[in-house]
């Protein structure tokens, strides 16, 4: 009999981490205040107001944030992770310096598979909150190589692209019910980028089941597979190919996107996106990433869209990557000419708009 108290002393303990491991989690989203609006300023006979929920007011600076708790949260709560388990994720940006973050609020050791050549700039951040990274080519090899160093090594392979969809929440608990919450009313339009697919797809989800009005429009920048994928309905998609704008775009389609509950999809060039973001920190001292960039672009978009039908009403985005990093990237003309990237044309048909000229 004494091995089955040991196993029934092992399960009470695993039982009493796992319940521990969740109330640190949810104690985290309830004390977090509401992440704020802010408003890109548009002229004021156009009727249309243009408002951005900032998700890089998180403790970990982007909107990676709630998907990398719900994430944990799921993953704890099914059993694939417990106490000591090590976790690897393969992850480009933001992504990994959140997970990181609340791997080291669990004591878990943490490993961020990342595409492309050896980075330290990329890797400090994560291995400041006691994480590591390993960078792996071609950028479609980071799923084998997590999934790979996962069972070499008996960790769990977190595997975002597949379950990030599924576990944040759209009902109304998290960034769905918080962000129409603050809102007025139901906005006309809600412009968001894709990276896993889990925002888009936890918005769309919140947006069908509630029965509003408001229609999803889903901005996509160069090399990216899901436009393509979006059009054709060809759901194993790929370009192979890397995205220059971090945190959005991905060279496969992936499980996570529904391309169901998309009503529009915008093409973005990723000198627009530049030019977009820095034309955010203009207006708004707001110093933003490419996928802030690529969101205001798609919004302006949809913007003109509405002055030449004459339609009043409001267009809501989202600020994923404000903070001290995009300042060495897309705001920086070097960063630009080292990736082939002139923001120029774009920046002007940009004040041209914003003066009141049309949107070539």
């Amino acid at each position: 009999m004494f091995w089955l108290h040991a196993a029934m002393a092992d399960h009470e303990h695993a039982a009493r981490w796992a319940a521990e491991a969740i109330r640190r989690l949810d104690a985290e989203r309830e004390h977090a205040p509401p992440t704020p609006l802010v408003r890109f300023p548009l002229p004021g006979d156009w009727d249309v107001t243009l408002w951005f929920k900032d998700e890089s007011a998180h403790p970990t600076g982007n909107l990676k944030h709630r998907a990398a708790r719900a994430l944990f949260r799921h993953s704890v709560a099914s059993g694939r992770v417990t106490e000591g388990t090590s976790v690897v994720e393969a992850t480009g940006g933001g992504a990994a310096l959140s997970q990181a973050y609340f791997a080291r609020m669990l004591g878990l050791p943490y490993t961020a598979v990342m595409p492309g050549a050896p980075d330290p700039a990329r890797a400090a951040p994560v291995k400041e909150l006691g994480g590591d990274c390993c960078f792996v080519t071609p950028p479609l090899a980071v799923y084998e190589e997590a999934r790979r160093l996962a069972d070499d090594t008996g960790a769990c392979y977190l595997d975002q692209f597949t379950w990030a969809e599924r576990t944040l929440d759209w009902r109304g608990d998290d960034l769905a019910g918080e962000l129409f919450g603050q809102l007025a009313g139901p906005p006309a339009w809600l412009v968001v980028g894709a990276g896993t697919g889990a925002t888009s797809a936890s918005l769309g989800r919140h947006i069908r089941s509630h029965g509003l009005p408001t229609r999803l429009a889903v901005v996509d920048p160069e090399n990216s597979a899901y436009f393509p994928g979006w059009v054709t309905g060809a759901h194993d998609y790929a370009t192979g190919m890397p995205s220059r704008i971090e945190g959005i775009g991905r060279p496969r389609m992936e499980p996570g996107f529904l391309p169901s509950l998309v009503d529009l999809m915008v093409t973005v060039p990723d000198a627009a996106s530049v030019a977009a973001a820095r034309a955010f920190r203009a207006a708004t001292g707001c110093p933003v990433g490419g996928s802030t960039g690529t969101n205001l672009w798609g919004a302006l978009h949809l913007v003109a869209a509405m002055r030449e039908r004459g339609e009043r009403g409001t267009v809501v985005s989202l600020v994923c990557d404000a903070g001290d990093r995009p300042l060495r990237t897309v705001h920086s003309d070097g960063w630009a000419r080292d990736k082939d990237l002139d923001p120029a044309p774009f920046a002007e048909r940009i004040d041209r708009f914003l003066d009141g000229g049309p949107w070539e």
